[in-house]
């Protein structure tokens, strides 16, 4: 009889410890859940500041890879700052149409069309800093961001300069007649001839006596 009185003294005390762990767990997993899910508030405030007419038709696209070696003399006294890079650029060669005028497109008869069409140009041009990388960096006397920077600028440059080089400008004129001239010739069901925008230069003036 003992024994059974032990077991109905401890059954409530059984009970509340029970009670007590389902709720620590509870409360427990109710704040790592909100530790795991915090919440986010995002405010927005887009202000439109300009807007650009575009008429640019990109022609072909040129990708380099470059290694450059920037140096850089502060001193006399002290050995060269250089940098290495490994650098890849684009360049994007196209025909600007806002340029375009109402006279640079004849009817020759009833069979041809003339459009004289803008000089080709360099749209934009740009490293890929993505694919770029410092090879090295030597003696930069703790000026390695501000000789990084200026070893991009320099690459940057280059690319457009090699883009010229290897003739982006009449790749761009090519591709145009490729691209447009069948195009023209649909809309319209006549022959069309490309031939470049003529350039009205003004004359010097003879220096003054």
């Amino acid at each position: 009889m003992s024994l059974i009185r032990l077991l109905i003294r401890l059954v409530p005390w059984i009970l509340i410890g029970f009670a007590t762990f389902f709720l620590w767990r509870s409360c427990n997993n109710a704040f790592l859940r909100e530790e795991k899910q915090p919440a986010v508030v995002v405010n927005h405030n887009t202000i439109l500041t300009k807007v650009e007419e575009l008429g640019r038709m990109e022609l072909v696209r040129y990708n380099f890879k470059d290694v450059v070696e920037y140096q850089k003399d502060y001193s006399k006294w002290l050995p060269n700052s250089k940098v290495v890079l490994i650098v890849a650029g684009e360049a994007v060669g196209c025909v600007d149409f806002t340029k375009l005028r109402p006279e640079d497109i004849q009817f020759i008869g009833d069979s041809v069309v003339q459009v004289a069409l803008p000089e080709p140009e360099v749209c934009y041009y740009k490293v890929d800093h993505s694919q770029s990388k410092v090879f090295s960096k030597e003696n930069t006397y703790f000026q390695d961001a501000d000789l990084v920077q200026e070893s991009y600028r320099y690459a940057e440059q280059n690319v457009k300069k090699a883009a010229l080089n290897s003739g982006i400008l009449r790749q761009t004129q090519v591709n145009a007649e490729k691209v447009l001239k069948p195009i023209l010739e649909e809309i319209t069901g006549k022959r069309v001839v490309l031939v470049p925008q003529r350039r009205i230069q003004t004359p010097e003036l003879p220096p003054k006596r």
